[in-house]
């Protein structure tokens, strides 16, 4: 009996370790590469490239399914949005997405786009079953990028010549307020309870933080390097880590006190960033060094580098099923 015990206990330790293992080489690294014209596709298990796929012309932003089956990547210079198959890595359709598409976020239902058009003041929503076009909404100056509120209200748009956030309302698809925040604002991040949004400026060199519930600006602190341009949150809500383009280092900020933890030299450009599911790793492209950063968020430290295609711009993490 003990034996037998033993052994079904090994068989079932065995099975753990082997489902962890395929569930970590599941999950896929989407890397758009704005002067190559394609994504990079990266085993995050591995740490290999396991794809290159031709998309439009500058692709930038790039968001995933709420249920990790599609990727969608902005094509700036084609003026559409490219949808991928996240397990074949077959671009299945390419739609009009209004002109110069950047930033782009899915709701948290996963029925909708919202795709911000840099040239058009506005922000293209589309239905993600047809994938037509349902309505144009006008926001500020140069928006950047999109993201959505884990409680499924609002999508925020940060401008970065109007230095301002626009919140839309997804009940309704409109704009229900306007935020003055510092010069530039470019990535964004609410909290899992979707009380706060923290807002990167790059030209102040300040990462901000609004309050939801009353719409405004409450805290605005220096991050101590030059030009932050996006933001990770911890599942916890404990630390920041912003991104600097110009001083090329993503730092850590306590975020409660704003103060700097760490700060974690990368390399020239270092621009947009994805966090692991169980938050063990950060993902940073690297747009002068043509490839992805893999910082280690328990040392704070890079402990990989992924050649990528040429100036890489966004990154998103998928989990295919």
């Amino acid at each position: 009996m003990r034996r037998s015990g033993l052994a079904v206990f090994v068989l079932l330790v065995a099975s753990l370790v082997l489902g962890s293992t395929r569930a970590g080489a599941e999950l896929r690294v989407f890397v758009t590469n704005e002067k190559s014209d394609d994504v990079t596709v990266i085993d995050a298990a591995t740490r290999a490239v396991v794809g290159t796929i031709p998309v439009g012309k500058r692709p930038r932003g790039v968001a995933v399914s709420p249920d990790g089956r599609r990727v969608y990547v902005t094509n700036s210079n084609s003026d559409s949005l490219s949808v991928i198959d996240a397990k074949t890595l077959e671009v299945l359709s390419t739609v009009p997405a209004g002109i110069d598409p950047e930033g782009l976020t899915v709701n948290r239902a996963g029925t909708a786009l919202y795709v911000v058009n840099e040239n058009e003041l506005s922000v293209t929503v589309l239905d993600v079953a047809s994938l037509a076009i349902r309505k144009k909404i006008a926001v500020g100056k140069e928006p950047e990028t999109a993201v959505a509120s884990p409680d499924g209200r609002w999508i925020a748009v940060s401008n970065e010549t109007s230095d301002d956030v626009h919140v839309i309302a997804t009940a309704s698809d409109t704009v229900v307020k306007q935020i003055a925040v510092p010069k530039n604002p470019r990535g964004m991040r609410f909290t899992a309870d979707s009380r706060r949004l923290f807002v990167a400026s790059e030209q102040a060199h300040l990462v901000s933080v609004i309050d939801m519930a009353e719409m405004r600006v409450v805290k605005s602190a220096p991050t101590g390097g030059s030009r932050p341009v996006d933001i990770v949150l911890t599942p916890d809500g404990s630390r920041l880590y912003v991104s600097h383009g110009q001083s090329g280092d993503v730092r850590v900020l306590d975020s409660s006190s704003l103060n700097v933890l760490a700060v974690i030299p990368v390399g020239p450009r270092t621009w947009w960033t994805a966090l692991s599911p169980d938050a063990r790793f950060l993902y940073a492209t690297v747009g002068r060094a043509n490839e992805l950063a893999v910082i280690d968020t328990s040392s704070n430290t890079v402990a990989a580098r992924i050649p990528c295609g040429t100036l890489p711009w966004g990154v998103a993490i998928a989990g295919p099923p």
